[in-house]
C-alpha cells in the first residue's frame, strides 16, 4: 500500500503541474479565488467519497492511495495552509474507513496512515518552499519590470505582460515610461530570446532607457544614447553563450508632448504601433526605420523621428511579436489589426487591453509560444497642433 501511495503522489504531482498550465493564463501568478474554492471543494468531496465507497466495495479492495491525490493538487495550486487542511481531512477519512471495516488497528491500515501522513508533510513542506521561491522571484522580477503609472501628464496608461515560461512574470519583452518636463516617453521592446534566459538583456535595455529618458534632449539623441548604452551592455558575455552580434533588442520609442495633438515615433526594428482614431485601427509606419538596439553600428545614419496625429481620445497600442505570432490550433496567427478594429469602442486603456488579452488567450487556447507585452495609451487632454 505504501508503494501505491508513492505512485499516487507522483501521478498527482504531474497532474497538478498540468492543471496549473491548463487552468491558469500564462504568466499569471495565482488562480482566481473562485478557482481555488472550486478545487478545494472538489478535493474535499473526493476525500469524503473514500470512506463512503469503502462501505460498499469488497474487503480486499482499498482506496486509501487515492487520498494523497487531492492533497498534492491543493498543496501545489493553493499553498501550504490549504494543503495542510486537505491533508487533515484525508487522514480523518482514512481513519473513518478503517473504523468502518474494523481494521483501524491492523498493520495494513497503520502503514497506510503513516505513509499518508509522511507524504502529506513532504507535500506541504515542498509547497511552502515553492511559495517562498515564488515570492523572491516576484520581487526580483518586479524590480526589473516596474509597474507603469496609470497616468503620465495628459496620457492615461495601461499595460499587460504574459511570460511564456511557466511560473515566471518576466522574460524577453519589456516596457517603461518616463516623464520629461513637457512630454511623456514610452518604450516597448523585445530582446532576442524569451523566458528567464533573456532577463539580463532586458535589464540592460530598461536600465539604459531609465537613465536617459528623463533628460531634456531631442528624441533622436535619446535613441542614440540608448543605442550606445545597449550596445556596450550587450557586448559583455551573456549567460546563454551568445556573442555580441547575436544579442540585440527591437524597440519602439514614442514621445507624446503635453501641449500638442501628436505623437513622435522612432522605430528600431520593432512592430509598428497601432493608433485607434474614430473607430479605425491603423499602423503608424515610420519613414525611416532604424536597426534594432545593439546593431546601430551597422549603419551610419541619424535616427529619424516620424510625427503622427494623436488627438484627444485617440488611443495607441504598443505590443510585441508574441501577440501577432500567437497561433490557434490550426496554426493561424492572431489577427491583431482586425480584432483591434472590432474592439475599437471608446474604451480606456485598461478595458481595451483586457478585451484584447482575453481574445488573444482564446485564440491561442491559453498556450503562448513567446512572451507578450502590450501598452495602451490614451490622450486625455487636447493640445495645439504639432
Amino acid at each position: 500500500m505504501t508503494v501505491n501511495l508513492v505512485a499516487a503522489y507522483r501521478s498527482a504531482g504531474t497532474l497538478g503541474r498540468r492543471i496549473r498550465r491548463w487552468g491558469l493564463p500564462p504568466g499569471r501568478g495565482h488562480p482566481s479565488v473562485r478557482a481555488q474554492r472550486t478545487l478545494f471543494l472538489l478535493s474535499a468531496a473526493l476525500i469524503a467519497a473514500v470512506p463512503v465507497a469503502d462501505a460498499f466495495i469488497p474487503p480486499g479492495l482499498h482506496l486509501a492511495h487515492i487520498l494523497v491525490v487531492p492533497v498534492a493538487l491543493v498543496a501545489a495550486v493553493m499553498g501550504a495552509r490549504a494543503g495542510t487542511a486537505t491533508a487533515a481531512l484525508a487522514v480523518v477519512a482514512l481513519i473513518v474507513a478503517g473504523v468502518e471495516r474494523h481494521m483501524l488497528d491492523t498493520e495494513s491500515v497503520l502503514v497506510q496512515l503513516g505513509s499518508l501522513v509522511g507524504l502529506s508533510v513532504l507535500l506541504v513542506a515542498a509547497s511552502r518552499l515553492l511559495a517562498r521561491s515564488r515570492r523572491v522571484s516576484d520581487v526580483a522580477q518586479g524590480v526589473v519590470l516596474r509597474p507603469l503609472p496609470e497616468r503620465a501628464g495628459p496620457v492615461s496608461i495601461a499595460s499587460e505582460y504574459i511570460a511564456a515560461e511557466d511560473g515566471t512574470r518576466l522574460g524577453g519583452d519589456l516596457y517603461a515610461v518616463a516623464r520629461t518636463a513637457d512630454a511623456t516617453r514610452v518604450l516597448i521592446g523585445d530582446v532576442r530570446g524569451h523566458g528567464l534566459d533573456s532577463i539580463g538583456d532586458t535589464e540592460t535595455v530598461l536600465g539604459a532607457f531609465r537613465a536617459a529618458a528623463h533628460r531634456q534632449e531631442p528624441l533622436p539623441d535619446l535613441v542614440a544614447s540608448l543605442e550606445g548604452s545597449v550596445r556596450w551592455g550587450l557586448a559583455e558575455p551573456g549567460e546563454t553563450g551568445q556573442d555580441a552580434g547575436e544579442r540585440y533588442a527591437t524597440a519602439a520609442i514614442v514621445e507624446i508632448p503635453d501641449s500638442g495633438s501628436c505623437v513622435h515615433v522612432v522605430n528600431c526594428g520593432h512592430l509598428a504601433p497601432l493608433r485607434l482614431h474614430d473607430g479605425v485601427a491603423e499602423p503608424l509606419e515610420v519613414e525611416s526605420p532604424a536597426p534594432p538596439l545593439g546593431l546601430g553600428g551597422l549603419v551610419d545614419a541619424p535616427y529619424t523621428v516620424t510625427t503622427f496625429d494623436f488627438a484627444e481620445g485617440d488611443r495607441l497600442l504598443l505590443y510585441t511579436d508574441g501577440v501577432t505570432e500567437a497561433r490557434d490550433r490550426r496554426g493561424s496567427f492572431y489577427p491583431l489589426l482586425e480584432r483591434l478594429g472590432v474592439r475599437a469602442a471608446d474604451h480606456g486603456p485598461g478595458p481595451l487591453l483586457k478585451s484584447v488579452t482575453e481574445d488573444l488567450l482564446r485564440h491561442a487556447s491559453g498556450r503562448l509560444g513567446d512572451d507578450v507585452a502590450m501598452v495602451a495609451l490614451r490622450r486625455e487632454a487636447a493640445g495645439i497642433a504639432c
